[in-house]
């Protein structure tokens, strides 16, 4: 029951508004000849992590292949200012690499780019020269601080204890001191001073040559929650070339490390960290270290609390600005913003909190300041994406900065502030890279490769709102519409409910091929925003606590009253679909309503005793009911599968094999429950694929399985259609 991951005045009657915001500076688009058909999903391209030189004079940008080119990512480089150049593919993967290059970063003085790549056997740090010549990965080398093949109750490879025979039985003089030997590493992670003069990278433990001849020989038990690899920290220092000035200092930090970010004066860093061992599935377990560079040295944060997931510093280095958990009652990652002195952060400091009451979902990761030091930071406020200026006093709402489009995302500068970067889309605009010399001015759009097949159709959703049922605040929902219901004579067109996953996430105004491919079929989508999704303040998130399937269900079907009243849509003719969250809300509609002519559920949770007991982490499902075993009523009424005995209406269940999210099992339960009951159903499972992934795939977004988006594309318009009457 995890997005993958994403109130307002109201009165009786259902309001229903139509967003007027539009892209600015477009660059010309080719007439529209088609809706994207579910092949035309297969050659989306992605891009993402625009960034600004240090001299302002060119953009990085990450694009990702299409699913039908492998989905892999490279690195291209955008020229700023007339006469703008073509954009420049800077990196190239190899046949046997499946990701690309990714997490780029600009050295400081912009003489070179890093990122990572795997390119041989290991993820490495590579570092490309602007000047010319091929990318050069760095030779990052351990001694490996565990082994488990050394431990006293491992089991010995094959052959091991022929040569400790041989050792035991050899002469005093003859025998040899083991040696260890540096490994390399896989780098998760990478961090580069502001001073180009430090490295920071974070990487798992290595296999030993011990373990790899453990792993061979089968000699490979897995003992759960008691492993002894962790993620580590290590500090090198750079010369003035960038190359390494020394070997890596592992950095004393008992738990996981995740990520860190650099202070403007680049001598200390912020490390966050997670206890080992699924430790958060008993309680939030975070924690964030100040690192002192030069002394290699790590102290723990009191002021953060252990949901601190991300910070900055202000670029005078007088505050730490950092996320984490609203101290209201709200779903887990419900993250509120706040300040403290830097000076203080180490003990318990005064924490101010900058984003009380405010109606939106914000986040530190991205966070950019101003030149008079003005945090700006991405904000989710109901159906668009902005950016917002904070007040560190915490004295004033956060304010909304309007760049002239419904979403707005990946903001960024440069440390000189010479120029501001961001992605703008919405509605029937797909993504433009946008720059602007001052914050607030119009977008100027640079160029970009071409992300789409050429001639591909869609429509900009209409907002609508109505009053949700028992409640003392409105539901949003984004209604798109084929052409056939907005013509001189419109006609009456089937409509399909598609549910958000979550249910702490929430459906925004972006450029969608999707959406546009169901439109190209025909139908009206309604994407509702019921109780419990993000972007609408506190109160509205945690408004499901302990009633899913209940106000969030009552919610998404008097969205389908509003819009069968005001808009030409066939009552007869319904269908709802859903991921995640969105599939648990289809099950939930299962056995509540026979309105629907057709149900489809994917990656769903159906029963919440033994998704609880099987999912990769239960703290999030626990806020909602608590455990299942202290309280059997309320976990079993917020089960789907507690309703399956009302169900009637034909169902298709889409699942990937390796879901650890939502697993397998789920469906499999549904499956059986619908089957034996007579109900006609359907489940197709997809080998390898994981929660995020699989939707990916099938939203028709760059995936590394080349058939399995189109596959369940496929047999969800077969089943739709043949639900739908419009085969």
């Amino acid at each position: 029951m995890h997005s993958f991951s994403l109130p307002f005045c109201g009165g009786a009657a259902a309001t229903l508004l139509v967003s007027s915001a539009m892209l600015v500076a477009q660059t010309p688009q080719p007439a529209a000849t088609h809706f994207p058909t579910t092949d035309d999903l297969r050659h989306l391209k992605s891009v993402s992590a625009p960034q600004l030189a240090p001299d302002g004079k060119s953009a990085l940008v990450t694009i990702a292949d299409s699913t039908a080119d492998g989905a892999k990512s490279h690195l291209w480089l955008i020229s700023i200012g007339a006469p703008a150049a073509e954009p420049r593919q800077l990196t190239y993967s190899a046949p046997s690499e499946k990701r690309g290059e990714r997490a780029a970063t600009w050295a400081p003085d912009g003489s070179a780019i890093f990122f990572l790549a795997k390119r041989g056997e290991h993820t490495q740090l590579f570092r490309l020269d602007m000047r010319g010549g091929d990318a050069q990965p760095y030779d990052l080398k351990i001694l490996p601080p565990v082994d488990d093949s050394k431990a006293k109750d491992a089991i010995p490879p094959a052959g091991a204890e022929d040569e400790k025979k041989k050792s035991d039985d050899a002469k005093p003089e003859e025998k040899k001191p083991e040696k260890s030997e540096p490994v390399a590493i896989d780098v998760a992670g990478y961090a580069i001073a502001p001073s180009g003069r430090w490295l920071a990278v974070w990487a798992n433990d290595p296999e030993t040559p011990g373990e790899k001849k453990q792993k061979e020989a089968k000699a490979d038990a897995a003992w759960v929650d008691h492993e002894t690899h962790r993620t580590r920290l290590y500090l090198a220092a750079l010369k003035t070339n960038g190359t390494l000035d020394g070997a890596l200092k592992p950095i004393d930090i008992a738990p996981e490390v995740q990520h860190a970010v650099w202070s403007p004066a680049a001598d200390k860093l912020i490390a966050f960290a997670e206890e080992p061992n699924n430790a958060n599935d008993l309680g939030p377990a975070g924690s964030a270290w100040l690192v002192d560079a030069a002394a290699a040295s790590a102290t723990k944060l009191k002021s953060l609390p252990p949901t601190a997931n991300g910070a900055a510093f202000s670029p005078d280095g007088a505050t730490l600005i950092f996320s984490a958990q609203s101290p209201e009652d709200a779903p887990p990652g419900y993250d509120e913003l706040f300040a403290v002195p830097a000076a203080d952060a180490a003990d318990h400091g005064v924490v101010t909190r900058l984003s009380a009451g405010f109606a939106g979902q914000l986040s530190a990761r991205g966070l950019n300041f101003t030149a008079d030091g003005t945090p700006i930071a991405d904000a989710g406020i109901g159906t668009r994406t902005q950016p917002v200026k904070l007040a560190l006093d915490g004295a004033t709402p956060p304010a909304p900065i309007d760049l002239g489009a419904p979403v707005i995302s990946s903001l960024a500068t440069n440390r000189t502030r010479t120029g501001w970067l961001w992605l703008a889309e919405g509605g029937a605009k797909p993504p433009a890279l946008c720059y602007a010399a001052r914050l607030g001015d119009a977008c100027t759009v640079l160029p970009l490769p071409a992300l789409a097949p050429a001639g591909l159709n869609a429509v900009a959703p209409q907002l609508v709102r109505w009053h949700a049922p028992g409640a003392a605040f409105d539901v949003e929902g984004l209604l798109y519409l084929p052409p056939a219901a907005t013509g001189v004579t419109p006609a009456k067109v089937p409509l399909v409910v598609d549910v958000h996953g979550g249910p702490f996430g929430a459906w925004e105004d972006r450029y969608d091929a999707y959406a546009a491919f169901l439109v190209g079929h025909g139908w009206a989508v309604l994407r509702p925003n019921p109780r419990g999704s993000s972007n609408y303040g506190v109160v509205f998130g945690a408004a499901n606590k302990n009633d899913l399937g209940g106000g969030d269900y009552r919610d998404v079907m008097a969205g389908v009253d509003a819009v069968l009243a005001q808009y030409p849509i066939d009552p007869d003719r319904m269908a709802l679909i859903g991921y995640s969250y969105g599939g648990e809300m289809a099950a939930f509609v299962e056995g509540k309503t026979t309105r629907f002519k057709g149900i489809v559920s994917m990656a769903p949770v159906i029963d919440q005793f033994s998704e609880y007991g099987t999912e990769s982490g239960s703290w999030y499902d626990r806020w909602y009911f608590g455990k299942p075993w202290e309280h059997h009523e309320d976990a079993w009424r917020q089960s789907p599968l507690s309703g399956a005995v009302n169900a009637k209406t034909p169902f298709l269940l889409i699942q990937g094999e390796a879901d650890t999210t939502d697993p397998v099992g789920q469906a499999q339960e549904m499956y059986r429950a619908l089957r034996q009951s007579g109900v006609p159903v359907d489940l197709v499972t997809y080998p390898r694929e994981n929660h995020g992934p699989l939707a990916m795939g099938i939203f028709g977004r760059p995936s590394t399985e080349p058939w399995h988006g189109f596959d369940a594309r496929q047999r969800l318009i077969d089943f739709l259609e043949k639900a739908l009457g419009t085969k």
